[in-house]
């Protein structure tokens, strides 16, 4: 079969713009704790995408660590290319796919580093092997080889034992949307997309066209 010959119907569910709740954020909890009942594998895997200082965009798969009605939260080294994009925009979407319930989310909104207190709290949490790597990986720059990565991961074992610190080109960061969408998949590609646009200090709910 060609690529142009894939594809499936979609007969899962629905979503009625007359049903959802008036806060994005209530929604996106709904729908996350279906994907975990779900038991759906790393539901919280999203598409993060930035744009660059000469405009171009790029994209990658973050993990969410958390969110609220305050915003999104994810963690990452500040000199990555992302990082270098948020600094000179800090406008960024992000973009969930749950193929096993016909679902996406796609959020936008601006984007500030969390607190120096919360992204420690986050990194003592992290396996140690993880907390090492992020010493040893100069994130998104050009390496000679793995045996250098490896070298490199050795030497920070070596110099920081059982209990590294954060380093302070690690951290967290928190997007706080102002735009949501929400697409389940429907029948004849008429797909059922409502869209929640934060104006007046309120969200602005509408449904969009497939």
């Amino acid at each position: 079969m060609s690529i142009a010959g894939l594809r499936k119907e979609y007969m899962q569910g629905s979503l009625d713009e007359a049903l959802v709740p008036k806060s994005p954020v209530d929604l996106f909890q709904q729908w996350f704790d279906q994907a975990l009942q779900a038991e759906l594998p790393e539901p919280n895997a999203m598409t993060v995408c930035t744009v660059s200082p000469d405009g171009k965009p790029s994209a990658r798969i973050l993990l969410l660590k958390a969110f609220d009605h305050s915003g999104f939260v994810f963690f990452t080294n500040y000199h990555s290319r992302k990082g270098v994009d948020l600094e000179a925009n800090p406008q960024a979407a992000l973009l969930f796919y749950w193929p096993e319930l016909e679902r996406q989310i796609r959020i936008e909104g601006f984007v500030e580093k969390t607190s120096s207190e919360s992204s420690d709290l986050y990194y003592l949490t992290r396996p140690l092997g993880s907390r090492l790597g992020a010493w040893a990986s100069p994130q998104s720059k050009s390496i000679e080889s793995r045996e250098v990565l490896e070298q490199r991961f050795k030497q920070v074992k070596n110099d920081f034992g059982q209990n590294p610190k954060r380093p302070s080109f690690w951290g967290g960061y928190c997007l706080k949307p102002n735009y949501f969408e929400f697409w389940q998949g429907r029948e004849s590609r008429l797909h059922d997309r409502i869209a929640f646009q934060f104006q007046n200090s309120n969200w602005l709910i509408q449904r969009l066209a497939p």
